[in-house]
């Protein structure tokens, strides 16, 4: 599974074969009800449950409150309010879904002065069905009693993933098999007759005997692409790749399941790992494309030119074809989202290029310094301007978070506002960084839905894409653009690049570990997807260089793993992008369910959608049909 050049078409039939099997059985498979005994309240939504408060206070009404354990300094939030009852044997009795995805903790307050409720901490599961009863112990005390009871056992809403992990590990195991069998000369060459008889017969009537890997490329692919595949680092695309097959996944919802969306606020899910990784390779592209390009004698206006044409058109894709503020209605200037996904590649890919281009020299091949005093550090002292550059962004970035007067907030805010920070700053989503795409873009010109509205009530508009996170978007791309130089120095020296990316994770580590003190809300800086903090750069960069490290040594340096599935993908990464996000809502990518509440038929429909996206990519490489901006 090399490349073009390799006839392995057998393989990669059954490849596709195997794949498709696999969302038919995904559909098929998930989609089921788990437990046919159990059905699930009508009322219910996913992620919760059903409580059944029973107040036996005698001539006292109840009211519940309610407060997530993801919720930072939250104020409590209301739940139900349960009337009086007028004697011990016949309790008021109140239904109320609550929420099931993480422990909550229930703050019972009663009417009656000097009366002491307890709190409740408790994890629900979803679908379940519980009673709170709360009673006094006897009438002459002030003193109650509250207990949880089960009446119906939860779903396990995890089961889900473990059989589709269980299929998709049963389609490697056969496409492990298949291709060992393929591998086998004979079995290869039925294949081969099979699947092109015109070629074989030719092939027999010269004499030329049993197709080789030179014969086997077919006519119509050109004698030096196996050759160019050669020098193609494939670690680079199978992670571009793996970063994207992954955010087609929780872009199309993975499952409803919480950890594959988006944090509320500050933490880490996976949903909130895959961009900023992309960011990174796009760095570690351009330091190898430019580098190409200038040894090839381009000149640097030339080049120039086209990184401006490629940030214009990525920023046209994402302003015009991309834009979720479509949902407002017909798009027009009045709701124009103006940051985006893309926008933010095509800006921050400008800056890093022009960057790298100012003080870029080309590498040659046998470039060799090991004669020079700072030989061990001249991939990083040769840019020292580089570094000057981004050095000021950075410091840029800190001043204007931590010093800039933001109306009716506190210096240095970085929380979500709405009922975080006991609702002081309702209004002060994103402090800063918030303050700053108000102003200069408008509030109807950014993102209307931030992940922070659910779990914290905000009612402000925020862009997690936008213009101040922009600058450490630029800081990741350039951490991206080192691993790049390290592959242009240390070229053919395994152990060194291993090496030095081993310990540019290190010490992206230990400058995570101390801004956010190894916690999620209490550090210096908490690492946070929508502010792009500076530690949620290095916490994810420390991530990218430990990824890029494994995936090259697998890849490029022992060749155990050719790269797939992801390496299709990585290769027509803008197409694989931009069409999932066009033709998100057509079928075969999506259907009407028969439960729209069940993570089952959620988790199978998304992860159909996305294999097929796979599958795509794969024909489009057999194809050598590559969308390049």
């Amino acid at each position: 599974m090399a490349g073009p050049g390799r006839g392995w078409g057998p393989s990669a039939t059954l490849c596709v074969a195997v794949t498709a099997l696999s969302a038919v059985l995904l559909a098929a498979g998930l989609t089921q009800p788990h437990d046919l005994s159990r059905r699930r309240p009508l009322e219910l939504k996913i992620d919760q449950a059903l409580l059944l408060v029973h107040n036996e206070l005698i001539n006292e009404n109840l009211t519940v409150s309610w407060l997530s354990d993801y919720c930072f300094q939250c104020l409590y939030q209301d739940l139900v309010s349960v009337p009086m009852s007028t004697t011990s044997r016949k309790p008021s009795i109140v239904a109320v879904a609550v929420d099931s995805q993480h422990p909550i903790t229930l703050q019972l307050n009663g009417t009656r002065s000097g009366r002491e409720l307890p709190r409740i901490h408790y994890h629900f599961g979803e679908f379940g069905n519980y009673s709170l009863v709360v009673k006094s112990f006897d009438s002459s005390t002030k003193m109650s009693f509250c207990d949880i009871i089960i009446n119906e056992s939860p779903v396990n809403s995890h089961l889900p993933i473990l059989y589709a992990f269980l299929i998709y590990m049963g389609i490697l195991s056969i496409l492990t098999v298949g291709h060992i069998f393929v591998i086998i000369n004979p079995i290869r060459n039925w294949f081969y007759k099979k699947l092109h008889p015109g070629d074989t017969d030719r092939l027999i009537n010269s004499e030329l005997g049993s197709p080789t890997r030179a014969d086997s490329t077919s006519s119509d692919v050109p004698a030096t692409a196996w050759t160019i595949s050669q020098r193609r680092l494939r670690s680079l695309d199978t992670f571009r790749g793996l970063s994207l097959i992954i955010m087609v996944f929780v872009n199309y919802g993975g499952g409803k399941y919480w950890f594959f969306r988006h944090q509320s606020w500050n933490g880490l899910t996976l949903a909130d790992l895959v961009f900023p990784w992309f960011v990174f390779i796009m760095g570690t592209s351009i330091s190898l494309s430019l580098n190409s390009m200038l040894r090839r004698g381009c000149s640097k206006w030339k080049v120039l030119g086209k990184a401006l044409w490629r940030s214009f058109l990525l920023f046209l894709i994402g302003v015009i074809i991309v834009n979720p503020n479509y949902c407002l209605g017909p798009l027009s200037w009045g709701n124009l989202r103006i940051p985006g996904v893309l926008q933010r590649l095509g800006f921050t890919y400008l800056v890093v290029a022009v960057l790298e281009l100012l003080f870029a020299k080309a590498v040659a091949e046998n470039d060799t310094l090991q004669e020079t005093p700072y030989f061990a550090l001249r991939d990083i002292l040769l840019y020292w301007p580089q570094w000057v550059f981004i050095l000021t962004l950075e410091a840029i970035w800190l001043g204007l978070t931590f010093l800039l007067i933001v109306p009716g907030c506190p210096k240095g805010y970085l929380g979500p506002g709405g009922a975080g920070d006991f609702g002081k700053y309702p209004n002060c989503t994103g402090g800063a960084a918030g303050y700053i795409d108000h102003l200069l873009l408008g509030e109807r010109h950014i993102y209307q839905h931030p992940s922070s509205n659910v779990l914290y009530q905000t009612t402000v508009a925020y862009d997690p894409e936008g213009i101040l996170g922009t600058i450490n978007s630029i800081f990741m791309a350039f951490l991206g653009l080192q691993a790049g130089k390290i592959f242009l120095f240390y070229k053919d020296q395994h152990k060194q690049m291993m090496s030095r990316f081993f310990i540019w994770s290190v010490v992206m580590g230990i400058i995570s570990a101390i801004l956010t003190k190894c916690s999620k809300d209490e550090g210096f800086i908490p690492a946070n997807k929508n502010l792009w903090s500076i530690s949620y750069v290095t916490t994810l960069s420390c991530f990218a260089f430990m990824l890029l490290l494994l995936i090259y040594y697998l890849v490029d340096v022992k060749r155990w793993w050719s790269g797939a599935p992801f390496f299709y993908p990585g290769m027509n990464s803008i197409l694989v992008y931009v069409g999932h996000e066009v033709f998100e809502n057509y079928f075969p990518f999506k259907w009407k369910m028969k439960d729209n509440q069940s993570h089952g038929e959620h988790l199978a429909q998304n992860l159909v959608a996305t294999s097929i996206w796979v599958i795509i990519s794969y024909l489009l490489y057999r194809k050598r049909i590559f969308w390049k901006i």
